[in-house]
Protein backbone atom coordinates (compact mmCIF):
# COMPACT_ATOMS: atom_id res chain seq x y z
CA UNK A 1 0.00 0.00 0.00
CA UNK A 2 1.44 2.97 -0.87
CA UNK A 3 2.26 5.60 1.88
CA UNK A 4 1.79 9.76 0.93
CA UNK A 5 4.20 11.40 3.02
CA UNK A 6 4.33 15.40 3.48
CA UNK A 7 6.95 17.73 5.00
CA UNK A 8 7.25 16.57 8.67
CA UNK A 9 6.27 18.71 11.22
CA UNK A 10 9.68 20.57 12.51
CA UNK A 11 10.91 24.19 12.86
CA UNK A 12 14.80 24.91 14.10
CA UNK A 13 14.27 25.65 17.93
CA UNK A 14 16.56 28.93 17.42
CA UNK A 15 14.17 30.43 14.67
CA UNK A 16 11.18 29.11 16.42
CA UNK A 17 12.37 31.70 19.49
CA UNK A 18 13.28 34.44 16.63
CA UNK A 19 9.71 33.88 15.61
CA UNK A 20 8.09 34.46 19.07
CA UNK A 21 10.83 37.72 19.60
CA UNK A 22 9.33 39.13 16.27
CA UNK A 23 5.62 38.16 16.16
CA UNK A 24 4.52 37.72 19.91
CA UNK A 25 1.02 35.69 20.68
CA UNK A 26 -1.72 37.78 20.63
CA UNK A 27 -4.54 36.85 22.48
CA UNK A 28 -8.14 38.83 22.33
CA UNK A 29 -11.00 38.79 24.63
CA UNK A 30 -14.48 39.59 22.55
CA UNK A 31 -17.27 40.24 24.54
CA UNK A 32 -19.47 42.11 22.18
CA UNK A 33 -20.03 39.28 19.04
CA UNK A 34 -22.39 37.11 20.88
CA UNK A 35 -24.55 37.76 23.36
CA UNK A 36 -24.57 33.82 25.21
CA UNK A 37 -20.41 33.36 25.19
CA UNK A 38 -17.23 35.27 25.37
CA UNK A 39 -14.81 34.75 22.57
CA UNK A 40 -10.97 34.08 23.60
CA UNK A 41 -9.14 34.59 19.59
CA UNK A 42 -5.21 32.92 19.64
CA UNK A 43 -2.88 34.22 16.89
CA UNK A 44 0.52 32.81 17.47
CA UNK A 45 3.04 31.24 15.71
CA UNK A 46 2.85 27.34 15.58
CA UNK A 47 4.48 24.48 17.41
CA UNK A 48 3.26 20.81 18.25
CA UNK A 49 1.40 21.26 21.42
CA UNK A 50 0.79 24.36 21.82
CA UNK A 51 -3.50 23.61 20.74
CA UNK A 52 -3.31 20.87 23.76
CA UNK A 53 -1.50 23.98 25.98
CA UNK A 54 -4.33 26.54 25.05
CA UNK A 55 -7.28 24.31 25.79
CA UNK A 56 -5.56 23.26 29.29
CA UNK A 57 -5.49 26.87 30.29
CA UNK A 58 -9.14 27.40 29.97
CA UNK A 59 -10.47 23.67 31.07
CA UNK A 60 -8.06 24.31 34.48
CA UNK A 61 -10.05 27.32 35.07
CA UNK A 62 -13.58 25.39 34.47
CA UNK A 63 -14.67 27.34 31.70
CA UNK A 64 -16.85 25.61 29.53
CA UNK A 65 -16.07 25.23 25.61
CA UNK A 66 -19.29 25.46 23.65
CA UNK A 67 -17.22 25.69 19.96
CA UNK A 68 -14.10 25.81 18.52
CA UNK A 69 -12.49 26.85 15.29
CA UNK A 70 -8.68 25.74 14.49
CA UNK A 71 -6.35 26.00 11.72
CA UNK A 72 -2.36 25.97 11.97
CA UNK A 73 -1.22 25.94 8.36
CA UNK A 74 1.43 27.88 7.03
CA UNK A 75 3.48 27.52 10.89
CA UNK A 76 0.49 29.89 12.17
CA UNK A 77 -1.86 29.19 14.95
CA UNK A 78 -4.92 30.58 14.41
CA UNK A 79 -7.56 29.97 17.75
CA UNK A 80 -11.54 30.41 17.98
CA UNK A 81 -13.31 29.46 21.24
CA UNK A 82 -16.40 30.00 22.52
CA UNK A 83 -16.79 30.22 26.23
CA UNK A 84 -18.53 30.32 29.68
CA UNK A 85 -18.62 29.75 33.20
CA UNK A 86 -19.86 26.46 34.43
CA UNK A 87 -22.83 28.33 34.92
CA UNK A 88 -23.46 29.54 31.28
CA UNK A 89 -22.08 33.02 32.18
CA UNK A 90 -20.12 35.14 29.68
CA UNK A 91 -16.79 35.95 31.31
CA UNK A 92 -17.01 39.55 32.86
CA UNK A 93 -14.48 39.74 35.68
CA UNK A 94 -11.93 41.54 34.50
CA UNK A 95 -8.89 39.80 36.51
CA UNK A 96 -10.11 36.45 34.76
CA UNK A 97 -9.90 37.96 31.71
CA UNK A 98 -6.33 39.60 32.38
CA UNK A 99 -5.63 36.22 33.41
CA UNK A 100 -6.29 34.63 30.88
CA UNK A 101 -4.20 36.67 28.23
CA UNK A 102 -1.45 36.29 30.35
CA UNK A 103 -1.77 32.77 30.73
CA UNK A 104 -2.46 31.96 27.95
CA UNK A 105 1.11 33.92 26.24
CA UNK A 106 3.10 32.49 28.61
CA UNK A 107 1.95 28.76 28.15
CA UNK A 108 2.87 29.56 24.22
CA UNK A 109 6.46 31.28 25.30
CA UNK A 110 7.49 29.31 28.28
CA UNK A 111 4.96 26.25 27.96
CA UNK A 112 2.67 25.27 30.45
CA UNK A 113 2.59 26.96 33.82
CA UNK A 114 4.16 25.37 36.65
CA UNK A 115 1.81 26.47 39.42
CA UNK A 116 -1.71 28.46 38.89
CA UNK A 117 -2.70 30.64 41.71
CA UNK A 118 -6.15 33.12 40.76
CA UNK A 119 -6.38 36.09 43.09
CA UNK A 120 -9.80 36.70 43.53
CA UNK A 121 -11.68 33.34 41.73
CA UNK A 122 -10.22 31.42 44.39
CA UNK A 123 -8.93 28.89 41.57
CA UNK A 124 -6.04 26.31 42.75
CA UNK A 125 -4.29 23.87 40.75
CA UNK A 126 -2.12 21.04 42.01
CA UNK A 127 1.53 22.26 43.26
CA UNK A 128 4.16 20.32 41.64
CA UNK A 129 6.18 20.81 44.76
CA UNK A 130 6.00 17.54 46.44
CA UNK A 131 7.03 13.94 45.66
CA UNK A 132 4.33 12.49 43.25
CA UNK A 133 3.42 8.40 43.71
CA UNK A 134 2.19 7.56 39.71
CA UNK A 135 0.97 3.81 40.67
CA UNK A 136 -0.86 2.09 37.45
CA UNK A 137 -2.58 -1.16 38.02
CA UNK A 138 -5.51 -3.87 37.98
CA UNK A 139 -8.12 -2.09 40.14
CA UNK A 140 -9.61 -4.12 42.89
CA UNK A 141 -11.44 -2.75 45.81
CA UNK A 142 -9.84 -1.34 48.52
CA UNK A 143 -6.76 -0.53 46.51
CA UNK A 144 -6.68 2.98 47.71
CA UNK A 145 -6.97 2.46 50.55
CA UNK A 146 -4.21 -0.27 51.48
CA UNK A 147 -2.00 2.35 49.13
CA UNK A 148 -3.15 5.04 51.83
CA UNK A 149 -2.43 3.26 55.34
CA UNK A 150 0.68 2.16 53.29
CA UNK A 151 1.86 5.66 52.48
CA UNK A 152 0.86 6.71 56.76
CA UNK A 153 2.71 4.03 58.01
CA UNK A 154 5.80 5.27 56.23
CA UNK A 155 5.58 8.74 57.58
CA UNK A 156 4.37 10.30 54.58
CA UNK A 157 1.67 13.24 54.63
CA UNK A 158 -0.68 13.47 51.75
CA UNK A 159 -1.14 16.16 49.95
CA UNK A 160 -3.26 15.69 46.37
CA UNK A 161 -4.25 12.79 45.45
CA UNK A 162 -6.42 11.93 41.86
CA UNK A 163 -7.46 8.56 40.83
CA UNK A 164 -9.19 7.17 37.65
CA UNK A 165 -10.46 3.64 36.99
CA UNK A 166 -11.61 2.43 33.65
CA UNK A 167 -12.13 -1.00 32.27
CA UNK A 168 -10.61 -2.83 35.25
CA UNK A 169 -7.46 -0.39 35.15
CA UNK A 170 -6.56 1.93 37.55
CA UNK A 171 -4.35 5.15 37.90
CA UNK A 172 -3.68 7.21 40.06
CA UNK A 173 -1.45 9.86 41.54
CA UNK A 174 -0.44 11.02 44.99
CA UNK A 175 1.54 13.98 45.84
CA UNK A 176 2.78 13.11 49.31
CA UNK A 177 5.43 15.25 51.52
CA UNK A 178 7.52 14.05 54.94
CA UNK A 179 5.33 14.65 57.45
CA UNK A 180 4.51 17.79 58.49
CA UNK A 181 7.87 19.11 58.27
CA UNK A 182 6.66 19.24 54.42
CA UNK A 183 8.78 19.23 51.09
CA UNK A 184 10.11 16.65 48.83
CA UNK A 185 11.25 13.27 50.30
CA UNK A 186 14.94 14.12 48.50
CA UNK A 187 16.96 11.06 50.50
CA UNK A 188 17.16 8.41 47.83
CA UNK A 189 17.59 5.47 49.93
CA UNK A 190 14.06 6.63 51.80
CA UNK A 191 12.61 7.07 48.24
CA UNK A 192 13.60 3.77 47.12
CA UNK A 193 12.17 2.60 50.63
CA UNK A 194 8.40 4.25 50.28
CA UNK A 195 8.27 3.07 46.40
CA UNK A 196 9.03 -0.65 47.24
CA UNK A 197 6.86 -0.81 49.57
CA UNK A 198 4.26 0.74 47.35
CA UNK A 199 5.09 -1.82 44.69
CA UNK A 200 4.17 -4.58 47.30
CA UNK A 201 0.95 -3.47 47.62
CA UNK A 202 -0.06 -3.08 44.47
CA UNK A 203 1.73 -6.29 43.30
CA UNK A 204 0.30 -8.30 46.21
CA UNK A 205 -3.46 -9.71 44.04
CA UNK A 206 -1.47 -9.34 40.31
CA UNK A 207 -2.49 -13.11 38.38
CA UNK A 208 -0.57 -14.19 35.75
CA UNK A 209 0.13 -11.77 33.03
CA UNK A 210 -1.23 -8.56 35.34
CA UNK A 211 1.29 -6.11 35.31
CA UNK A 212 1.64 -2.41 37.68
CA UNK A 213 4.00 0.22 38.49
CA UNK A 214 4.84 2.67 41.04
CA UNK A 215 6.92 5.41 40.05
CA UNK A 216 8.27 8.34 42.35
CA UNK A 217 9.49 11.35 41.10
CA UNK A 218 10.12 14.98 41.98
CA UNK A 219 7.76 16.85 39.81
CA UNK A 220 9.71 20.25 39.88
CA UNK A 221 11.73 18.42 37.44
CA UNK A 222 9.83 17.84 34.45
CA UNK A 223 5.96 18.82 35.79
CA UNK A 224 3.47 17.65 33.41
CA UNK A 225 -0.50 18.88 33.70
CA UNK A 226 -1.45 15.61 36.73
CA UNK A 227 -5.12 14.98 34.18
CA UNK A 228 -3.05 14.57 31.06
CA UNK A 229 -0.88 12.66 33.11
CA UNK A 230 -2.91 10.20 34.30
CA UNK A 231 -4.16 9.90 30.61
CA UNK A 232 -0.47 9.02 29.86
CA UNK A 233 -1.05 6.71 32.79
CA UNK A 234 -4.30 4.61 31.71
CA UNK A 235 -3.05 4.47 28.01
CA UNK A 236 0.15 2.61 29.08
CA UNK A 237 -1.49 0.28 31.49
CA UNK A 238 -3.74 -0.48 28.44
CA UNK A 239 -6.94 0.09 29.52
CA UNK A 240 -7.99 1.31 25.37
CA UNK A 241 -7.47 -2.35 24.43
CA UNK A 242 -10.77 -3.22 25.68
CA UNK A 243 -12.29 -0.68 23.67
CA UNK A 244 -14.00 -2.79 20.88
CA UNK A 245 -14.55 -1.22 17.49
CA UNK A 246 -16.89 -2.55 15.09
CA UNK A 247 -16.79 -2.42 11.47
CA UNK A 248 -19.48 -0.12 10.09
CA UNK A 249 -17.64 2.61 7.81
CA UNK A 250 -14.97 1.98 9.47
CA UNK A 251 -16.35 3.83 12.70
CA UNK A 252 -15.93 2.74 16.25
CA UNK A 253 -18.46 2.26 18.41
CA UNK A 254 -18.61 1.82 22.07
CA UNK A 255 -21.70 -0.89 23.15
CA UNK A 256 -22.40 0.78 26.36
CA UNK A 257 -22.03 4.13 25.16
CA UNK A 258 -22.76 6.72 22.15
CA UNK A 259 -19.16 7.71 21.67
CA UNK A 260 -18.36 6.81 17.67
CA UNK A 261 -15.25 7.80 15.85
CA UNK A 262 -14.87 7.22 12.12
CA UNK A 263 -11.04 7.95 10.39
CA UNK A 264 -10.79 8.78 6.49
CA UNK A 265 -7.94 9.57 4.17
CA UNK A 266 -8.21 12.51 1.87
CA UNK A 267 -5.15 11.87 -0.11
CA UNK A 268 -5.58 14.63 -2.16
CA UNK A 269 -4.85 17.17 0.64
CA UNK A 270 -2.54 14.83 2.69
CA UNK A 271 -4.76 14.42 5.33
CA UNK A 272 -6.50 12.03 7.57
CA UNK A 273 -10.41 13.23 9.03
CA UNK A 274 -11.61 12.26 12.29
CA UNK A 275 -15.02 12.83 12.84
CA UNK A 276 -16.35 12.12 16.59
CA UNK A 277 -19.44 12.26 18.32
CA UNK A 278 -20.52 11.64 21.70
CA UNK A 279 -22.31 12.97 24.52
CA UNK A 280 -21.39 16.37 25.74
CA UNK A 281 -19.39 16.85 28.95
CA UNK A 282 -17.05 19.11 30.44
CA UNK A 283 -12.99 18.71 29.44
CA UNK A 284 -14.23 16.51 26.79
CA UNK A 285 -11.72 18.48 24.09
CA UNK A 286 -8.93 18.93 26.64
CA UNK A 287 -9.17 14.88 26.58
CA UNK A 288 -9.67 14.64 23.14
CA UNK A 289 -6.48 17.07 22.18
CA UNK A 290 -4.36 14.96 24.80
CA UNK A 291 -4.61 11.95 23.17
CA UNK A 292 -4.05 12.89 19.33
CA UNK A 293 -0.70 14.81 21.13
CA UNK A 294 0.83 11.79 23.28
CA UNK A 295 0.52 10.15 20.15
CA UNK A 296 2.15 12.30 17.90
CA UNK A 297 -0.30 13.23 15.50
CA UNK A 298 -0.68 17.16 14.67
CA UNK A 299 -4.24 18.83 14.38
CA UNK A 300 -3.81 21.18 11.10
CA UNK A 301 -7.44 22.86 10.93
CA UNK A 302 -10.38 21.57 13.42
CA UNK A 303 -14.25 22.35 13.72
CA UNK A 304 -15.33 21.69 17.56
CA UNK A 305 -19.22 22.42 18.56
CA UNK A 306 -22.05 20.91 19.96
CA UNK A 307 -25.86 20.29 19.73
CA UNK A 308 -27.82 20.06 23.01
CA UNK A 309 -26.66 17.23 24.91
CA UNK A 310 -24.34 15.65 21.90
CA UNK A 311 -21.16 17.08 20.56
CA UNK A 312 -19.31 17.20 17.10
CA UNK A 313 -15.45 17.14 16.92
CA UNK A 314 -13.82 17.02 13.24
CA UNK A 315 -9.76 17.07 13.19
CA UNK A 316 -7.93 17.28 10.23
CA UNK A 317 -4.42 15.79 10.64
CA UNK A 318 -1.03 14.39 9.91
CA UNK A 319 1.31 12.70 11.88
CA UNK A 320 4.48 14.26 13.49
CA UNK A 321 6.12 12.54 10.73
CA UNK A 322 4.74 14.03 7.70
CA UNK A 323 2.33 11.19 6.33
CA UNK A 324 -1.77 10.43 6.91
CA UNK A 325 -2.97 7.36 8.64
CA UNK A 326 -2.56 4.43 5.65
CA UNK A 327 -2.13 1.59 8.35
CA UNK A 328 -4.93 -0.44 8.94
CA UNK A 329 -3.42 -1.11 12.26
CA UNK A 330 -2.48 2.72 13.06
CA UNK A 331 -6.34 3.34 12.34
CA UNK A 332 -7.50 1.03 14.83
CA UNK A 333 -5.02 2.09 17.50
CA UNK A 334 -5.88 5.36 17.13
CA UNK A 335 -9.79 4.81 17.13
CA UNK A 336 -9.65 2.93 20.14
CA UNK A 337 -7.00 5.63 21.80
CA UNK A 338 -9.94 8.27 21.22
CA UNK A 339 -12.35 6.19 22.98
CA UNK A 340 -10.76 5.19 25.53
CA UNK A 341 -10.00 8.89 26.12
CA UNK A 342 -13.67 10.24 25.89
CA UNK A 343 -14.77 7.28 28.06
CA UNK A 344 -12.12 6.88 30.72
CA UNK A 345 -13.07 10.26 32.90
CA UNK A 346 -16.28 9.55 33.22
CA UNK A 347 -17.23 8.93 36.82
CA UNK A 348 -19.65 6.28 37.93
CA UNK A 349 -21.23 6.13 41.09
CA UNK A 350 -22.29 8.13 43.70
CA UNK A 351 -20.77 11.07 44.44
CA UNK A 352 -19.57 12.21 47.68
CA UNK A 353 -17.94 15.75 47.94
CA UNK A 354 -15.81 16.12 50.74
CA UNK A 355 -15.10 19.07 53.31
CA UNK A 356 -12.52 18.67 56.25
CA UNK A 357 -9.32 19.80 58.07
CA UNK A 358 -6.52 18.17 57.02
CA UNK A 359 -4.45 15.90 59.14
CA UNK A 360 -1.78 13.10 58.49
CA UNK A 361 -4.02 10.28 57.65
CA UNK A 362 -7.00 11.25 56.71
CA UNK A 363 -7.42 9.98 53.54
CA UNK A 364 -6.53 7.02 54.80
CA UNK A 365 -8.86 6.97 57.40
CA UNK A 366 -11.62 7.72 54.94
CA UNK A 367 -11.29 5.16 52.52
CA UNK A 368 -10.62 2.40 54.90
CA UNK A 369 -14.58 2.81 56.52
CA UNK A 370 -15.35 2.78 52.60
CA UNK A 371 -13.52 -0.18 52.07
CA UNK A 372 -14.71 -2.10 55.30
CA UNK A 373 -18.24 -1.20 54.43
CA UNK A 374 -18.09 -3.07 50.88
CA UNK A 375 -17.82 0.06 49.21
CA UNK A 376 -14.91 0.71 46.09
CA UNK A 377 -13.63 4.53 44.85
CA UNK A 378 -13.95 4.55 41.20
CA UNK A 379 -12.84 8.13 41.08
CA UNK A 380 -11.07 10.60 43.41
CA UNK A 381 -9.61 13.97 43.05
CA UNK A 382 -8.97 15.66 46.48
CA UNK A 383 -6.36 18.11 47.69
CA UNK A 384 -5.67 20.06 50.20
CA UNK A 385 -5.62 24.16 50.56
CA UNK A 386 -4.21 25.42 53.35
CA UNK A 387 -5.82 23.56 56.32
CA UNK A 388 -8.42 22.18 54.72
CA UNK A 389 -8.77 19.22 52.56
CA UNK A 390 -11.63 19.09 49.42
CA UNK A 391 -12.77 17.19 46.71
CA UNK A 392 -14.55 14.65 44.95
CA UNK A 393 -14.83 10.72 46.04
CA UNK A 394 -17.53 8.47 43.42
CA UNK A 395 -17.67 5.26 44.90
CA UNK A 396 -19.67 1.91 44.20
CA UNK A 397 -19.96 -1.72 45.42
CA UNK A 398 -17.56 -4.45 44.88
CA UNK A 399 -18.79 -4.84 41.54
CA UNK A 400 -18.35 -1.83 40.24
CA UNK A 401 -21.69 -0.85 40.38
CA UNK A 402 -24.06 1.75 42.00
CA UNK A 403 -24.74 2.23 45.20
CA UNK A 404 -27.13 3.59 47.76
CA UNK A 405 -25.03 4.33 50.75
CA UNK A 406 -26.47 3.94 54.29
CA UNK A 407 -26.15 7.17 56.18
CA UNK A 408 -24.80 5.00 59.08
CA UNK A 409 -21.78 4.88 56.67
CA UNK A 410 -21.55 8.45 56.25
CA UNK A 411 -22.17 8.83 60.06
CA UNK A 412 -18.66 6.72 60.27
CA UNK A 413 -17.12 8.85 57.63
CA UNK A 414 -17.74 11.66 59.63
CA UNK A 415 -16.57 10.70 62.99
CA UNK A 416 -13.34 9.58 61.10
CA UNK A 417 -12.96 13.35 59.26
CA UNK A 418 -14.28 15.46 61.93
CA UNK A 419 -15.47 17.97 58.88
CA UNK A 420 -18.34 17.48 56.59
CA UNK A 421 -19.30 15.16 53.78
CA UNK A 422 -22.16 15.48 51.09
CA UNK A 423 -24.16 13.42 49.04
CA UNK A 424 -24.40 14.93 45.42
CA UNK A 425 -27.38 13.30 43.34
CA UNK A 426 -26.88 14.06 39.75
CA UNK A 427 -24.17 15.63 37.73
CA UNK A 428 -20.90 17.00 39.09
CA UNK A 429 -18.06 18.54 36.78
CA UNK A 430 -16.80 15.32 35.75
CA UNK A 431 -20.07 13.30 34.68
CA UNK A 432 -22.30 13.85 31.41
CA UNK A 433 -23.78 16.88 31.44
CA UNK A 434 -27.09 17.46 30.12
CA UNK A 435 -29.57 21.05 30.30
CA UNK A 436 -32.03 18.94 31.72
CA UNK A 437 -30.13 17.42 34.15
CA UNK A 438 -28.40 20.95 35.09
CA UNK A 439 -31.87 22.52 35.43
CA UNK A 440 -33.26 19.96 37.89
CA UNK A 441 -30.05 20.55 40.01
CA UNK A 442 -30.54 24.13 40.45
CA UNK A 443 -27.95 25.31 38.25
CA UNK A 444 -28.11 27.84 36.06
CA UNK A 445 -28.10 26.76 31.79
CA UNK A 446 -26.94 28.32 28.83
CA UNK A 447 -29.17 28.00 25.99
CA UNK A 448 -28.11 25.98 23.29
CA UNK A 449 -29.97 26.90 20.04
CA UNK A 450 -30.93 23.45 17.90
CA UNK A 451 -28.78 23.88 14.74
CA UNK A 452 -27.21 21.58 12.72
CA UNK A 453 -23.72 20.21 13.19
CA UNK A 454 -20.63 22.26 11.91
CA UNK A 455 -18.24 21.50 9.27
CA UNK A 456 -14.92 22.83 8.28
CA UNK A 457 -16.08 23.52 4.65
CA UNK A 458 -18.82 26.19 5.82
CA UNK A 459 -17.47 27.29 8.62
CA UNK A 460 -14.20 27.07 9.76
CA UNK A 461 -12.94 29.61 7.45
CA UNK A 462 -15.32 32.33 7.97
CA UNK A 463 -14.48 32.13 11.46
CA UNK A 464 -10.77 32.62 10.85
CA UNK A 465 -11.07 35.25 8.56
CA UNK A 466 -12.80 36.97 11.11
CA UNK A 467 -10.15 36.31 13.97
CA UNK A 468 -7.67 37.36 10.57
CA UNK A 469 -9.89 40.84 10.70
CA UNK A 470 -9.46 41.09 14.09
CA UNK A 471 -6.03 40.95 14.57
CA UNK A 472 -4.83 42.35 11.57
CA UNK A 473 -3.18 40.78 8.67
CA UNK A 474 -1.26 37.09 9.51
CA UNK A 475 2.23 36.95 8.77
CA UNK A 476 3.42 34.24 6.66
Amino acid sequence: METIYHQPYFVDPQLELLIERIYPPRVCIDNDTFQDCTLVKVDSANKHGILLEMVQVLTDLDLVISKSYISSDGGWFMDVFHVTDQFGNKLTDESLIHYIKQALCASRKEGSPRKVRMCNTGKELLSPEHTAAEITGIDRPGLLSEIFAVLVELGCNITAAVAWTHHKKAASIIYIEEGWNGGMIKDSKRLAHVQEQLENVVDAHNGQGETSSVKLTAPSAGWTHPERRLHQLMYANGDYEQCRCHDDSKSCKMSCTRTHVKIESCKEKGYSIINIRSRDRPKLLFDTVCALTDLQYVVFHAAVSSNGTVAYQEYFIRQKGGCILDSECERKRLLQALVAAIERRVSHGLRLELCALNRVGLLSDITRVFRENGFSISTMDVKTNGKRAIGSIFITDASGHDVDVDPHILDLVLKEIGGSIAVVQGPSKWDDRTSSSRANHGTKVARVEDKPRFSLGNLLWSQLERLSTNFGSIKS
